[in-house]
């Protein structure tokens, strides 16, 4: 082989290279792409569908930060007698119970979220312990001193609800 027929086999491959390499890089990209458009419709589709589920957490999680609102709290229990001790291990059992029967919620939330929903419930539970620390000895007295020490400050649970629907916003 001569300098002249290699130099005109370099010239026929050449294009043949270029031209392979050209269309290799666009099916390449054109492949990324595909795989990033149905990554995109399957995050979307799984999207549609665990929204109504996480809607439903958050109205859960507010439904129990309503419920151990202080006043809604001691409105609702009511003491079966007049021992003030058990009427204060009535109130935190039945904030206990109802945290329990929602633990499942924070799959579907942030954990800060979360961590401020407890932070409510741990809150609401020492106000109440504090509130125990008084003097009297009887349940409905216990009542009242828990109203009273809570009427001029925000209720852990509101500002733990303000969270969570500023939460809330946030996924539209």
């Amino acid at each position: 082989m001569t300098g002249d027929d290699i130099f005109q086999l370099f010239a026929f491959l050449l294009p043949a290279v270029v031209t392979g390499a050209v269309a290799f890089y666009f099916f390449r990209l054109h492949t990324n792409n595909e795989e990033g458009r149905r990554r995109f419709l399957l995050h979307k589709e799984s999207q549609k569908n665990s929204l109504p589920i996480r809607l439903q957490a958050y109205e859960r999680m507010a439904l129990f930060l309503e419920r151990i609102s202080i006043p809604n709290l001691v409105v609702r229990v009511a003491p079966k007698n007049s021992d003030k001790n058990e009427y204060e291990h009535l109130l935190i059992r039945t904030i206990e119970k109802e945290f329990e029967h929602n633990l499942s919620q924070q799959i579907y939330m942030s954990d800060e979220c979360w961590n401020i929903i407890k932070a409510a419930k741990n809150a609401t539970i020492q106000a109440i312990r504090k509130a125990a620390m008084s003097q009297s000895d009887a349940a409905d007295k216990l009542r009242e001193d828990i109203l009273n020490s809570t009427m001029d400050k925000q209720s852990p649970s509101a500002t733990a609800l303000s969270y969570v629907k500023k939460e809330i916003g946030s996924l539209w």
